[in-house]
C-alpha cells in the first residue's frame, strides 16, 4: 500500500489557498477546510470545488497554474489519498513517524563517533534494535534460542527418543 504523505498534500493545498486569498486568516480557513475534507475521504469533491472556484473567479496566470497543478496532482494520486481508510486502520499518513523511527533505530546507533560497520554487522545490529523497539523482545528471546538449537543440533530429536535406535 502506497500512502501519499499528508504533509506533501498540505503544501499543494496552501499554494491553492494563496492563489484564492490574499489575507492569512482566509488562507488558513481555506486550507483547514480542504485538508479536513481530504482527511475525510472527500478528495474528488475538493478537486471539483477548487476547479469551480478557479472558473468562477476567472483565475489566470500563476494563480490558475497553482490550482490546476494541485487538482491534477490530487486527481492522479487519489488512490494514494484514502486518508479516512488509512486513519481507521491506524496507518501513519505522514512520514514524520517513519523518519523519527529511522533516526531512533538506525542513525542514533549507527552513526556514533568512530563507528565502522560491515553490511553483515550493521544488519545484525539493526535487527536487534528493531526487535527491542517493537516491544517484541520477550517473544524474540524465547524464539531465538529455540531456532539456534535447531540450527546447531539438527538431529537432537534422535537422542531425545531412544526408541528410534531399536530395530
Amino acid at each position: 500500500m502506497d500512502i501519499l504523505d499528508i504533509i506533501h498534500v498540505s503544501g499543494y493545498v496552501w499554494k491553492v489557498a494563496k492563489a484564492f486569498h490574499s489575507h492569512r486568516e482566509q488562507q488558513e480557513a481555506f486550507a483547514q477546510e480542504r485538508l479536513l475534507r481530504i482527511l475525510r475521504g472527500e478528495v474528488s469533491a475538493v478537486i471539483t470545488g477548487m476547479r469551480r472556484m478557479a472558473s468562477q473567479r476567472e483565475l489566470k496566470g500563476a494563480e490558475l497554474k497553482a490550482v490546476t497543478t494541485a487538482c491534477n496532482y490530487f486527481q492522479n494520486n487519489a488512490q494514494r489519498m484514502r486518508y479516512d481508510e488509512y486513519l481507521r486502520a491506524g496507518y501513519p499518513i505522514a512520514s514524520g513517524v517513519i523518519e523519527g523511527a529511522c533516526r531512533h533505530i538506525i542513525k542514533d546507533r549507527m552513526e556514533q563517533g568512530g563507528m565502522r560497520w560491515t553490511l553483515e554487522g550493521a544488519q545484525a545490529m539493526l535487527n536487534v534494535r528493531s526487535v527491542l523497539a517493537s516491544n517484541e523482545s520477550d517473544d524474540f528471546n524465547q524464539w531465538r534460542p529455540a531456532e539456534e538449537a535447531k540450527r546447531v543440533h539438527p538431529h537432537r530429536g534422535l537422542v531425545a527418543n531412544p526408541n528410534v535406535f531399536k530395530a
